[in-house]
C-alpha cells in the first residue's frame, strides 16, 4: 500500500482521503492553507497537519485537491522527490504539474458535495499517467478505491467533464431555481422533491431520452407559452426555459418553425 500526503481540505481531498484511508492506504500528513481545516482533516484521517511550506514524512504520492487555478502554483511549491504528484482535476493536463517527473491524475466522476458520505467505489475514477511506472502505481490505487477505473487522455477527459458539468450541475441550479420561482409565489420547495427523485432514478433505469416528460416533450407550444408569461420578470430563467424547450421541440421532432415567441426574451 502507498503512502498519501493529501494537498487540499475541500471536498475532493476529503471523500479522495477517507477512500484511500479505507483501502489500507496510510495518509503521512495533510497540507493546506487554512490551518483549522488542515487539522480537522487531518484528525478525521487519523494523520497530521502540516504547515503550507513545511516539512512532510516521506511519501509515495502527493495527492493534491485543490481549485483548478491554484493547481499550478501548489506543484510548483512541492520539492521534487522522485515521488508521483497527481491532481483531481477532470479538466487539467497533467503537464499542469510540472517539472515533476511523475504526474498523473485520479479524477472521480462525482459531485463530491459537503455534508454526504459519496461511495467512491461505485463511481467511475479516471486515470492518466505521464510514464508507464506512474500509470501501474495509479492504476493500483485506482482500483483498490473504485470498481469502475477507466483511462483517459486530457481531450477525452474534458470531454466527459463537459459532459458532467451538464448532467450533474445545471441540474440541481436549475432544481435550486425551480423552488426560489415556488418560494416567491409563497410555495414550499420541498413539493418538487419527489418529482425530482423520481425523475432523476428513472433516467437511470429507462435512460434519460425514454424518462424525459413534460410540455416541451408532448409538443404542448400552448403550455409552453404560459409558463413564459409567468417569468416575464425573471429574464434569465425566462430565457433558460425558453431555450431548453426548444431543444426539446427539436430533440423530440416537434416543429420549431413559427415560434420566435419561445426566444425567451420578453417584449
Amino acid at each position: 500500500m502507498s503512502r498519501i500526503l493529501v494537498i487540499g481540505t475541500g471536498r475532493a481531498a476529503h471523500h479522495l482521503g477517507h477512500a484511500l484511508k479505507r483501502a489500507g492506504n496510510s495518509i503521512v500528513g495533510v497540507i493546506g492553507r487554512d490551518a483549522t481545516k488542515a487539522a480537522a482533516l487531518a484528525d478525521a484521517l487519523k494523520s497530521t497537519a502540516i504547515d503550507f511550506g513545511g516539512t512532510a514524512p516521506a511519501y509515495d504520492v502527493a495527492l493534491i485537491a485543490v481549485s483548478d487555478d491554484a493547481l499550478a502554483e501548489v506543484a510548483a511549491r512541492i520539492p521534487s522527490t522522485g515521488a508521483i504528484v497527481c491532481h483531481v482535476s477532470g479538466a487539467k493536463s497533467i503537464d499542469v504539474l510540472l517539472p515533476h517527473a511523475h504526474r498523473g491524475v485520479l479524477w472521480p466522476v462525482q459531485s463530491l458535495a459537503e455534508g454526504t458520505q459519496v461511495d467512491i467505489a461505485r463511481s467511475p475514477l479516471v486515470v492518466e499517467a505521464s510514464d508507464e511506472a506512474t500509470r501501474a502505481d495509479l492504476l493500483v490505487l485506482a482500483r483498490g478505491i473504485s470498481q469502475q477505473v477507466l483511462e483517459l487522455d486530457h481531450n477525452d477527459r474534458k470531454v466527459l467533464h463537459a459532459a458532467a458539468v451538464i448532467a450533474g450541475n445545471f441540474p440541481v441550479f436549475l432544481l435550486a431555481e425551480a423552488q426560489r420561482l415556488l418560494s416567491d409565489h409563497d410555495l414550499p420547495g420541498e413539493l418538487l422533491l419527489p418529482l425530482w427523485t423520481n425523475s432523476a432514478q428513472r433516467a437511470a433505469t429507462l435512460g434519460a431520452r425514454k424518462a424525459l416528460t413534460g410540455p416541451a416533450r408532448r409538443g404542448d407550444v400552448e403550455t409552453l407559452r404560459e409558463h413564459l408569461g409567468l417569468l416575464t420578470t425573471d429574464a434569465d430563467l425566462r430565457r433558460a426555459y425558453a431555450l431548453l424547450s426548444r431543444s426539446i421541440l427539436k430533440a423530440h421532432g416537434h416543429p420549431t418553425d413559427g415560434l420566435e415567441d419561445l426566444q425567451g426574451d420578453p417584449r
